[in-house]
């Protein structure tokens, strides 16, 4: 193992200074980057469609290629999963990320070509590392194994040559070797379909392990961690796995959950890592560790990034920005190009710049997760800060969370309705409640001014729901494990009504 950590210190050692070079120099690293893919796709239809060979610069490159969103480019991925070549991207695609499905009723698939799995996602897996050990220059994290919670894949119907599965799963079943080396369960466990069975034995092979970081989405990892601690009858989960330093973390934010984790693993020196690895790429990740919530993003990876303000995300010619013309604070909607062959693609996130040169980010919620009934425009960014410093001030915990509006109805004002399973419950919900809203009307000057003298706003409702809940209404949807995820705002009551008849 020694030797490992070694080598891969001196291999990381380049790379890091590639990584110090495009901090200051991401303009012309997103430069190379769009070259380099629209060349290596010229001659695929999408690339002959709109004469990628005529294309010289980033202006050429908006002017003949439309922004896409996911059911303008469907009819192209489709013909890709039944087999065909040279359609967005070169050759034949033989593996297609799963999407959670949190913004439509059905899943997307998203491409996922071998140049991806490399100079994207493990790529950028590999600089989660190296920004790690840079932060930890004393790590054992090659000492010992690495446990991931993941999804799982399957063939597509009627061609036993192409496969389709949360990215996470095509990653581990792609993996180099020294990668797989490092890695605990085993691949069989880690892809399993049943994600009931698959935490029962996740807890029992890695509960045997010398496990020294942890990586995956939170509520699962919740989840399993408890299994663990219950399976070795332990006061917690240092005493199965003494050297756990790490948990590296994505998929959704980690502000609710960050008291729920230190009381789970109570132990200063535990380490919290965020990365934001999407189905369509592996976009940044936390270069700072003391910047909780900001991200480096990765302009080297394969990936060309452009940008809408939302204050535009509706109008009929939006201003589109590049890296080099976005403002901090702002709040913008993603779309990307990448060596996938997704083209000027509308992702459904959006991120706020919090430092330029270089460039991190914050994830601040989705282009359809929000809650605007009112005007008053309140993304996730905002409820995760509320509901944190709901937590602090009421010394509660919670597990998952989801809100809607209330609709005006009779000359009643509206409301909007939070439905809350608390890991640890306030003693007093009214005052939760009280903070709750005093936050988002401090952080939020639109909700601020609906909630006036109750005029369009009244206060929020919240329905406490048993430990579960979220859980059970995960499963109904088919929807645990992997990448999925508790969608947190909707502007309408679909998720609310159905978790609200569930309890009944």
């Amino acid at each position: 193992m020694n030797l490992i950590h070694t080598t891969l210190k001196w291999l990381f050692k380049y790379r890091l200074n590639e990584i110090e070079n495009f901090k200051k120099n991401p303009v012309e690293a997103q430069e190379e980057v769009l070259q380099k893919i629209i060349s290596t796709a010229e001659n695929t239809e999408w690339g002959k469609k709109y004469k990628y060979n005529s294309i010289s610069n980033i202006s050429q490159f908006q002017k003949n290629v439309p922004i896409s969103s996911y059911e303008e480019i469907f009819p192209f991925i489709s013909r890709m999963m039944e087999g065909e070549a040279n359609i967005l991207w070169p050759g034949v695609i033989s593996w297609f990320a799963k999407s959670s499905g949190t913004t439509n009723a059905r899943s997307k698939f998203i491409p996922v070509s071998k140049e991806s799995l490399e100079d994207c996602h493990f790529k950028a897996g590999k600089d989660e590392l190296i920004l790690y050990i840079k932060n930890n220059p004393k790590t054992k994290i090659f000492d010992g194994k690495s446990l991931f919670v993941g999804g799982s894949f399957n063939q597509i119907k009627n061609n036993p040559d192409i496969f389709c599965g949360d990215v996470s799963a095509v990653m581990m079943k792609n993996l180099p070797l020294w990668g797989e080396y490092l890695r605990t369960p085993s691949l069989k466990t880690a892809l399993l379909a049943d994600y009931e069975e698959k935490i029962e034995r996740l807890a029992e092979e890695s509960s045997k392990e010398n496990v020294v970081s942890i990586a995956g989405v939170p509520t699962w990892m919740i989840l399993l961690i408890k299994k663990v601690v219950e399976k070795k009858d332990a006061k917690n989960i240092f005493e199965v796995w003494p050297n756990l330093e790490v948990f590296f973390h994505g998929a959704v934010s980690f502000v609710p959950y960050e008291k729920v984790f230190k009381e789970l693993l109570p132990s200063t020196k535990m380490r919290y890592m965020e990365a934001y690895n999407a189905s369509e790429g592996f976009f940044a990740v936390q270069d700072d560790l003391s910047r909780k919530g900001e991200m480096l993003l990765l302009p080297d990876c394969g990936i060309f990034y452009e940008f809408i303000s939302m204050s535009e995300f509706n109008s009929k010619n939006p201003k589109v920005l590049t890296m080099g013309q976005v403002e901090i604070g702002k709040n913008y909607a993603i779309i990307i190009s990448s060596n996938a062959g997704l083209w000027r693609y509308l992702i459904g996130d959006t991120i706020s710049f919090t430092t330029l040169f270089p460039h991190r980010i914050k994830i601040t919620g989705r282009t359809k997760h929000f809650i605007n009934a009112f005007g008053e425009e309140v993304i996730v960014n905002n409820t995760d800060t509320a509901i944190t410093e709901a937590c602090v001030l009421t010394n509660s915990l919670i597990s998952e969370y989801t809100v809607a509006p209330i609709f005006m109805k009779n000359g009643k004002s509206g409301a909007h309705e939070w439905i809350i399973e608390f890991e640890k419950k306030p003693r007093s919900v009214k005052k939760f409640i009280n903070i709750l809203d005093a936050s988002l009307r401090k952080i939020n000057s639109d909700y601020d001014a609906k909630r006036f003298k109750d005029i369009a706003l009244g206060l929020p409702i919240v329905n406490v729901v048993p430990k579960g809940t979220f859980y059970k209404w995960m499963k109904l949807r088919q929807k645990l494990g992997g990448q999925n995820k508790v969608p947190r705002l909707s502007n309408t009551r679909e998720y609310v009504d159905e978790i609200l008849k569930l309890i009944e």
